[in-house]
């Protein structure tokens, strides 16, 4: 390399050197390229310029000016440095093709970076249409929409250029089976729903005509009165009444037990569907708009002419309507019903179902108990056409009479037992206790189980008879004499042995008709000759020894 151009490369490295931190965007070109008067005549017409143009933002809508049109492309100047370029087929939807001059609502979508807009007529009409659609929505005014299609469930309806939803609950108050029927139809309605982050929006067209119907309905029940009789059409029937159709979109209740005054199990007994018949207006409620109706009230009330019919304590027949667990209802006049109390129904006590003893469709014969004519209610009575049971039974079995019965069975307070010569009107829940306590007057032998066995005959006297627990309590020791008033240590008695232990045995006293028992060491022989050798009265105890 040559002196020369060793120093023009070391002059080349000066330079980067110096201007290492200087960026070439930095760089003022016009300072040279320009004079300092024209530089400043060149600031004058930039900002005359700015100031002619105004800002432009993405995603806003401005106003444009169709300049040219060119091919298959709209020129459009809505203000900014540059123009903005709009496909033709962004029109196709419009009536008419634009032309040049006309006036366009356009959005900016982009500002790339060479400065140009990209611009679109579609969007901004949507973003518009949009707008005026959530206004719509919140002030609840009423759209018009066009039913474009049909659609799983309802139809497609465009409003204002967006496509909405109109579900087929929502085209009529009645369900709506041919939805095609309204395709390509221009419809009224509001919209009811809108689902800003998926652009979804439902109209309803049913709503503004339950609004109409409504407002009619108010008008017509304002001129209704309570006891006006109307001719309706019987419009739908349920389990629990029927729904009446009275004109003015107004549907009335006639309840079931409103039709008729006799009982019925449903309204279709008396009601068909399309039947037209008067009905007489029970009540109105105005702030629910809701009618009451009754068909059984035109009719004559049968509790009204039962005064010269029906008494107290007269015997009638009637047929069994219904049967539940706390009684039956029987119909003894056409739409005259009285309840017979399950406990009306038998003299037992531990009483069943009232299921055992009527059905439905019986025919049977009742006492009337009492009645109301103003309630419309009855008591009726099935068992007291038959004798009290418990009145013979207490004949029978007087204080102090005594009976001959037959052991049963064995518990722990005593001997349950039983009449073999019942009279026919006992009942099987009778009981006839003997107690502990009623059996000896000697303390130790109050044990049943070592004095009778199951099956015996027991002749015992009554003590007591207890018609609301239905219990018959016997004695036997009350059959002889208190043994323990009398001077007995000493005495001898014939007796015998009648049960024997390993501790001694159970003596039976014949005149005295008493057991007592007699220790191991006094029963060495059975001898019927026994001596009462140890007497205590407090404990009521004693002991026994043979004679030799």
């Amino acid at each position: 390399m040559s002196v020369e151009e060793k120093n023009e490369s070391l002059i080349l490295k000066d330079i980067i050197n110096i201007n290492k931190n200087v960026k070439l965007s930095n760089f003022d070109w016009s300072s040279y390229e320009l004079s300092k008067e024209e530089q400043e005549e060149r600031k004058k017409i930039e900002k005359l310029y700015s100031d002619t143009i105004s800002s432009i933002h993405e995603f806003y809508i401005y106003n444009g000016k169709i300049i040219k049109i060119i091919d298959r492309n709209v020129v459009i100047d809505f203000g900014f440095k540059a123009e903005g370029v709009i496909s033709l087929n962004e029109f196709r939807d419009e009536k008419k093709l634009p032309k040049v001059n006309d006036i366009i609502e356009v959005i900016v979508e982009k500002l790339d970076y060479k400065g140009r807009c990209i611009i679109s007529y579609n969007k901004a009409k949507k973003l518009k249409s949009w707008e005026i659609i959530q206004e719509k929505f919140i002030k609840n005014e009423i759209i018009i929409f066009f039913v474009a299609a049909r659609t799983k469930g309802g139809l497609i309806a465009v409003l204002f250029g967006i496509e909405c939803f109109l579900p087929g609950s929502q085209i009529y108050i009645k369900p709506v089976k041919d939805f095609d029927f309204y395709v390509g139809k221009t419809m009224e309605g509001k919209i009811v729903k809108i689902n800003n982050k998926k652009k979804n929006v439902v109209v309803s067209h049913k709503i503004l005509i339950e609004k109409y119907i409504e407002i009619k309905k108010k008008k017509l029940i304002s001129k209704l009165e309570k006891g006006q009789v109307l001719r309706g059409i019987v419009k739908n029937i349920t389990h629990y009444g029927s729904f009446i159709d009275i004109g003015g979109g107004i549907d009335g209740l006639c309840h079931i037990t409103d039709i008729s005054w006799g009982r019925i199990e449903h309204p279709s007994e008396k009601l068909e569907i399309g039947q037209t018949i008067n009905f007489v207006i029970l009540s109105i409620d105005k702030i629910k708009n809701r009618v009451q109706l009754g068909l059984k009230q035109l009719q004559s009330n049968p509790w009204n002419s039962l005064e010269d019919e029906i008494k107290k304590g007269k015997v009638v027949i009637g047929t069994v309507t219904v049967v539940t667990d706390y009684g039956a209802f029987v119909e003894i006049f056409p739409g005259v019903e009285g309840l017979v109390h399950v406990s009306e129904m038998s003299w037992a006590k531990k009483l069943r179902s009232s299921q055992d003893y009527v059905k439905i469709g019986d025919r049977i014969k009742v006492l009337i108990l009492n009645y109301d004519i103003s309630d419309q209610k009855m008591s009726l009575s099935l068992k007291r056409l038959t004798p009290n049971p418990w009145e013979n039974i207490k004949k029978k079995y007087k204080m102090g009479s005594i009976h001959i019965v037959t052991v049963r069975s064995f518990t722990n307070f005593g001997v349950r037992l039983e009449s073999k010569c019942k009279l026919k009107s006992e009942l099987e829940e009778l009981e006839y206790l003997l107690y502990n306590d009623d059996i000896s007057w000697i303390k130790n032998l109050n044990n049943s189980i070592n004095i009778y066995k199951k099956g015996d005959l027991v002749k015992l006297i009554v003590l007591g008879l207890d018609l609301i627990t239905r219990k018959i309590n016997f004695g036997s020791k009350q059959l002889i004499k208190n043994f323990w008033y009398e001077n007995i240590i000493g005495s001898i008695h014939t007796g015998k042995i009648i049960k024997s232990f390993d501790k001694g045995a159970i003596i039976k006293f014949k005149k005295k008709n008493i057991k007592i028992f007699a220790p191991i060491f006094g029963v060495k022989l059975k001898n019927t000759k026994f001596k009462i050798i140890y007497f205590n009265f407090k404990i009521k105890t004693f002991y026994v020894s043979h004679i030799l």
